[in-house]
C-alpha cells in the first residue's frame, strides 16, 4: 500500500483504486503516484483521506479534493460521506513520488 491505511480490509482495493483514478491536472499522474495521499481511515461512517498538494499554492487543490470525493462516493457503502483533509506537514518532496511517476517525468 502506498499510504497508510486503517479500515476494513473489503474497502482497501476500492478505496486504493478509485484514488488512483484522481488525476492532478498540472501533472497528469495519479495522486497516488505523486505520492499525495498520506493516509486514509475509515470509521463507520465516514472516510477520511489525509493528503497534500505539491505546493501550498496549488490552484488546482479544490478541484482534486472534489475529484478525490466523486471518485470515492460510488465504492463506499451507501451514507457513507467522505472527508478530505489537505495538510502541510510533513511538507511534499519528489521523494514520495511512485517509481512509475519518476519514469514519467524523467528523474
Amino acid at each position: 500500500m502506498p499510504y497508510p491505511y486503517d479500515g476494513p480490509e473489503a474497502l482497501r482495493g476500492p478505496v486504493l483504486a478509485a484514488l488512483r483514478r484522481v488525476v492532478d491536472p498540472e501533472v497528469a499522474l495519479s495522486i497516488v503516484d505523486i505520492g499525495l495521499v498520506y493516509g486514509v481511515s475509515v470509521a463507520q461512517d465516514r472516510v477520511r483521506v489525509r493528503m497534500t498538494m505539491t505546493s501550498a499554492a496549488c490552484p488546482v487543490a479544490d478541484l482534486v479534493a472534489a475529484d478525490v470525493q466523486a471518485e470515492l462516493a460510488p465504492v463506499l457503502p451507501a451514507g457513507m460521506g467522505v472527508d478530505v483533509e489537505l495538510v502541510w506537514e510533513p511538507a511534499w518532496t519528489a521523494e514520495r513520488m511512485s517509481d512509475t511517476a519518476r519514469a514519467f517525468m524523467g528523474w
